[in-house]
């Protein structure tokens, strides 16, 4: 590593823990990187050191001004457009480099093709961006439509229930007309069980809009 990575790796590691103080803003700003999340939060605890090359990758990636890294920032100093490129994982440019401390030059890609660059590279380049949008929407489905199973089978289960409701309201009232019970009894069970139908046909419609709304999900994209 070279004197001045040494220098300003304590100021880059601080505006890196500074950027991903936010739930999940690790993990995002790894993802926008193309580098693993463990690998990151190595670098955010100290127990990975890494080069001017990333950070500089950083600053394209997130739309941070040129040498934002190389000055101490707090939390209400980051721009408002790095914000949220990393708050929805939209990165600014593609960064093709490495974190390790090494005397390279930055290699970066905007994500439109650049001018000269050959024609299998850049369809390369954009086979393999589709690929990983199609495995994270796959994915997504996937994990929606096995939530959407078990809504089904609680629906099902609240909609065939082993006793039916008539029937339990019909053996309660014999209870009921067998008994010798005071008023204030009577009216506690025969109001349970008025509270027993309404609260069920409420959960049958929770479970119902949360299965539309489940559904619906990705379904416009």
């Amino acid at each position: 590593m070279e004197d001045s990575d040494e220098s300003l790796l304590p100021v880059w590691r601080a505006n890196l823990v500074v950027l991903t103080q936010e739930v999940g803003a690790a993990t995002r700003l790894a993802r926008m990187m193309t580098f693993s999340a463990s690998y990151l939060k190595l670098m955010l605890s100290g127990q990975r050191e890494f080069s001017e090359e990333f950070v500089r990758g950083v600053e394209a990636v997130a739309g941070l001004p040129a040498g934002w890294m190389n000055t101490a920032h707090q939390v209400s100093e980051i721009p408002a457009n790095a914000r949220e490129a990393i708050d929805n994982e939209m990165p600014l440019a593609r960064f093709r480099g490495t974190a390790h401390p090494a005397r390279k030059k930055t290699v970066l890609r905007p994500p439109e093709p650049i001018f000269g660059q050959p024609g299998s590279a850049r369809r390369a380049e954009e086979e393999s961006f589709d690929a990983e949008t199609h495995r994270r929407q796959a994915h997504f489905r996937k994990v929606r439509d096995l939530a959407v199973q078990d809504v089904r089978r609680f629906e099902r289960h609240l909609s065939q229930p082993p006793v039916e409701l008539a029937v339990l309201r019909a053996k309660v009232e014999d209870v009921i007309a067998a008994a010798d019970l005071e008023d204030t009894v009577h009216a506690d069970l025969a109001g349970r069980l008025e509270q027993i139908e309404k609260h069920r046909h409420l959960l049958m419609r929770h479970v119902e809009k949360l299965q539309a709304l489940l559904v619906k999900l990705g379904e416009t994209e």
